[in-house]
């Protein structure tokens, strides 16, 4: 009798040692990292790092110089129907002027063999269904960019990715759109976003991909990346500061005074609350605390020439 042997699972986006050039121009270099079903994806670096050229590489918009970029293992032009694999928002989504958002939605139907119930779904989904039978010209940014993201939930795919997907949205409409992707991301899609806004993205995502001129220079999940090479560090306050801060070290924790708090550099809370607890020292405060997003930003893209790295899962 024959065992089967399992296969690993196929990311429903991979790419894979990506490298693009324009003539002499190296816009991606040796880029490698996968988005996994059920978690948004941040994929973030400076202007001119590559992100658009990346993204057009993995919708078949422009031709790898080398390496690979593809869902489910196919390229996308292998795709059958894709845009029931794959939807996308890029940042210039253009409409006919005088079409109606509604119109607009049904030609997608028609063209991606989706059923025309399904217009008036993503309509409501975004927001649009009073707004949709006014043509497009006379739509605000924000209502142009939910009715791109509404093009792209037309097929129902498993991947979604939006590059700059707040753009034009209010505060209501972004809190909106977070909504948005993290109910994608629970449906069991893999989410990718591009994009500028830090902060945003911080309330968002589950994993950062960090690139700059082209190169890798961080992946892992977001509380990995702030965490930079300590990973999160712990701050506790304490009445007896003092006698907690040489129990801590005792044990072969690094110690940092801030003020009133201890930092305890790459140690998580729950240790440092059993130390606290074996010594019967009693804690008034005790959380993990990280970057920011955009201190690990500036710091991963501030040196061109600073190597690639990944945090451990």
């Amino acid at each position: 009798m024959f065992g089967c042997a399992i296969m690993p699972a196929v990311p429903p986006v991979e790419i894979e040692n990506l490298t693009k050039r324009f003539g002499s121009v190296e816009a991606v270099k040796d880029l490698s990292f996968d988005i996994e079903p059920g978690r948004v994806t941040g994929f973030l670096g400076p202007n001119g790092a590559g992100k658009s050229t990346t993204l057009r590489a993995l919708l078949g918009l422009v031709r790898p110089s080398a390496g690979s970029a593809t869902f489910d293992g196919h390229h996308y032009e292998q795709l059958d129907r894709p845009s029931t694999h794959v939807g996308a928002v890029l940042e210039d989504a253009a409409f006919h002027p005088g079409r109606s958002g509604r119109n607009h939605l049904r030609v997608l139907a028609v063209t991606g063999d989706h059923p025309q119930s399904r217009v008036e779904e993503v309509l409501g989904i975004v927001g649009l269904t009073d707004a949709a039978d006014r043509p497009a010209k006379g739509y605000s940014m924000g209502m142009r960019q939910r009715l791109a993201i509404a093009s792209a939930l037309l097929g129902d795919p498993q991947v979604l990715i939006l590059d700059e997907p707040t753009n034009g949205l209010d505060p209501p409409g972004i809190a909106w759109m977070r909504d948005l992707v993290r109910g994608q991301a629970r449906e069991g899609r893999a989410v990718l976003i591009s994009s500028h806004l830090l902060a945003e993205v911080a309330q968002s995502v589950d994993d950062v991909v960090i690139i700059a001129k082209g190169r890798l220079r961080a992946r892992g999940t977001l509380e990995q990346v702030l965490g930079g090479d300590e990973g999160t560090s712990t701050e506790v306050r304490a009445r007896e500061i003092d006698r907690l801060a040489q129990s801590l070290q005792a044990h072969g924790h690094r110690v940092q005074r801030d003020g009133e708090a201890l930092l305890v550099l790459g140690v998580a809370p729950e240790q440092v609350g059993e130390v606290a607890a074996a010594e019967r020292v009693a804690l008034r405060y005790l959380a993990p605390r990280a970057r920011s997003l955009e201190a690990a930003f500036l710091e991963l893209t501030a040196d061109d020439g600073a190597p690639a790295w990944e945090v451990p899962a």
